[in-house]
């Protein structure tokens, strides 16, 4: 049960506010890192466990079952007098855009890696995903007291696979079952977690183990280093043979994290309960707050200039929706990051994306999935909103007066579907609603009707991706649906740019109908989507009947050309046509788009495009040889091989289409000894 937080003073400066997320790939204990973090900071009464199924972020009943975070949870927290407001996110890859959306919105993060099994491939994912939002954070080496962990190695890894500057701020007493504590290569004082079995209680010693002074020392001189050629001032004195002060290493080492120069290092063991405590003091010490960071940029709504925000509560209101949730009891929660100003309880707020303004009837502070109701929301709070209607993930929220428009977040699309059918009539009833709403929660899981079969199509990002929606559907909203056998999501695409026209003239006895466009396509980078562009001059198209052929041309696209696979990453251009004062109408133009699709694709080197995966297979040495044939022939790419023990990791990329069941086969291959993350 976690404990109220209401009665502290909530209005705290933002210097003394830190919005983390938990980051990392599956298993290296990010769930069980974050109870820890709780039950240390007072959050919660008790450890909450995995393998029980009673942690307290992760309290979907499917992700108790499966051991597995699924969707990210936020909670806040206290530590030394500096509010921490959490948010735990899966590692899975069908669930990457849950850690996309967070990444969006937090100053901070917490990168957790596996002792034992380094930098993983899901590691890389949300490493680059806290690039892309320029992310400062620091790492925790996790499972110090497992088989096989190297905490050397795992740094090593960190620097080359991840391109890093890693700073170890702690050096391991022990490894494996002897790991008893770290030494703080700052103090050069010695912790050992020994005594309490809830880690809350440690011994803190003067004295560094004799067989371990000289590589800690080694390793402390490398910090002092690292820290003094980050800033002047310290290199001066570095250089001069002066010593450092603890106190200006700290200060000048935060300015560093911040700065992307430097990422400090820990390591513990989170389910035994060992050297969480400093973690703790490093998100307090040197991840950013909002004072930190100082504005927030973005764009005027109507001039498209480039505005900013101070991220103090005297500034204009503004904030961002970064993920939806439908309560039964509650209804739509939106959880928005605060940047500034101050929302009050009953307030209304304009939503910058929908030009429209939306009542703010409740302010909820989370913690997983319980509520507390608070008056009031700060600059650099993550809170949750009741009663807009309307608002979507990524949308902005600002004052009418003075409206600004933050980044949107951008989501990857789906790469595999899947037909269901409802199992009864009374099922069939709920199924537009239940597919609705799971949509709106998540903007990875798309829908769409085959018009040819009259199938519904569900689309995401993975088997298990899927998997989980379904499940929520039966349980969540009570109906029963029959699943199809999962398609990998082919598109189309153009390779070079092309001219073509569409003309649609149907004369009948009275009136007739009329359209012509000409367009151009030309290709975009992947991921880009769909662009439309309106070149036209003259009035050779009236501005009434531009909307009816971008909608034909958008339908078009999706319908595709080659194999009936959506076409992506093109723009079109409008740029020339003809009407007629008395024929042309909505209907023929929107015709002629879609006609001038077909044309123009023929000339534009239409291809197919299919998800390809990176693998990462682990797999016993002796089995090397046959796993290497086998993804061979599945036309996986070998993209190079590493030891670790009597293990081999394997890294390639295949096709996901050739990827079906291929866990079975991998561990038919391996006597049940193979794994492998996607």
């Amino acid at each position: 049960m976690a404990q109220p937080i209401i009665t502290k003073n909530r209005n705290v400066p933002t210097d003394k506010i830190r919005n983390v997320g938990i980051i990392a790939h599956i298993d290296s204990g990010k769930t069980t890192t974050t109870e820890r973090l709780l039950f240390y900071t007072g959050r919660s009464y008790k450890i909450g466990d995995i393998d029980e199924g009673t942690t307290q972020m992760d309290w979907m009943p499917q992700e108790r079952e499966r051991g597995i975070t699924i969707v990210s949870a936020a909670t806040t927290t206290y530590w030394k007098g500096i509010r921490i407001n959490v948010i735990d996110t899966p590692g899975h890859v069908d669930f990457t855009a849950e850690v996309e959306r967070s990444l969006r919105v937090l100053d901070g993060g917490v990168v957790i890696f596996d002792a034992e099994e380094g930098v993983q491939s899901q590691s890389e994912t949300v490493w680059r995903q806290a690039d892309k939002y320029k992310v400062p954070r620091i790492c925790f080496i996790n499972k110090m007291d497992k088989l096989g962990a190297d905490f050397i190695g795992t740094v090593g890894e960190i620097r080359d696979r991840l391109g890093a500057k890693p700073a170890i701020m702690v050096y391991p007493i022990g490894k494996e079952q002897e790991f008893r504590g770290v030494i703080d290569l700052l103090t050069l004082k010695a912790m050992y977690w020994e005594k309490d079995p809830q880690g809350i209680e440690y011994e803190v010693k003067d004295e560094i183990p004799d067989d371990m002074k000289k590589e800690v020392m080694e390793a402390r001189a490398k910090l002092m280093e690292q820290v003094a050629e980050t800033d002047d001032t310290l290199l001066n004195k570095y250089l001069a043979g002066e010593p450092l002060k603890v106190d200006e290493v700290k200060i000048a080492l935060r300015k560093a994290t911040i700065g992307y120069k430097l990422i400090p290092i820990y390591c513990g063991t989170s389910l035994r309960n060992k050297a969480v405590q400093p973690v703790l003091d490093a998100i307090v010490d040197y991840l950013p707050s909002p004072k930190d960071l100082k504005t927030v940029e973005g764009v005027d709504p109507v001039s498209k200039e480039k505005i900013s925000r101070k991220l103090i509560n005297e500034e204009k209101f503004s904030a961002l929706t970064f993920k939806i949730q439908l309560d039964p009891h509650v209804g739509k929660i939106n959880y928005t990051r605060i940047y500034s100003g101050i929302l009050d309880s009953g307030s209304y707020v304009y939503n910058v994306n929908k030009g429209k303004q939306e009542r703010v009837s409740r302010i909820l502070l989370m913690h997983a999935n319980q509520r507390e109701e608070i008056d009031k929301a700060y600059a650099g709070e993550i809170v949750a909103l009741v009663g807009p209607k309307d608002t979507k993930t990524g949308d902005t929220l600002a004052d009418q007066n003075s409206p600004i428009l933050l980044e949107q977040i951008v989501f990857p699309e789906p790469v595999i579907s899947l037909a269901i059918e409802p199992k009864t009539k009374a099922d069939q009833e709920k199924l537009s609603y239940s597919l609705q709403k799971l949509a709106e929660e998540d903007p990875t899981f798309r829908v769409k009707i085959n018009h040819e079969t009259g199938q519904t199509i569900i689309a995401g990002m993975g088997e298990l991706h899927l998997e989980i929606l379904v499940d929520r559907m039966k349980r969540e909203m009570g109906m029963n649906v029959n699943v199809g056998k999962p398609q990998v999501a082919y598109k189309e695409t153009i390779t070079k740019s092309a001219e073509g026209e569409g003309k649609y003239i149907k004369q009948t006895g009275g009136h007739g109908q009329y359209g012509h466009c000409l367009i151009k396509m030309n290709p975009l980078g992947r991921g880009e989507g769909i662009k439309f562009s309106n070149k036209i001059k003259g009035g050779s198209i009236p501005s009434e009947f531009i909307g009816s052929v971008e909608k034909g041309v958008k339908e078009a696209l999706e319908k595709g050309v080659l194999l009936g696979f959506p076409v992506v990453d093109v723009e079109v251009v409008l740029y020339d046509g003809s009407y007629h004062d008395v024929d042309s109408s909505d209907i023929a133009f929107k015709i002629a788009g879609s006609m001038a699709i077909t044309d123009t694709s023929k000339r534009a080197g239409l291809t197919l495009l299919e998800p390809i995966m990176k693998l990462e297979m682990t797999v016993p040495e002796e089995f090397m040889g046959e796993v290497i044939g086998d993804i061979s022939s599945k036309r996986g790419r070998i993209l190079g091989t590493e030891k670790r023990s009597k293990l081999v990791v394997i890294k390639t990329s295949s096709p996901l289409a050739e990827l079906s069941g291929y866990s079975t086969s991998l561990r038919s291959l391996t006597e049940g000894r193979g794994f492998f993350y996607m």
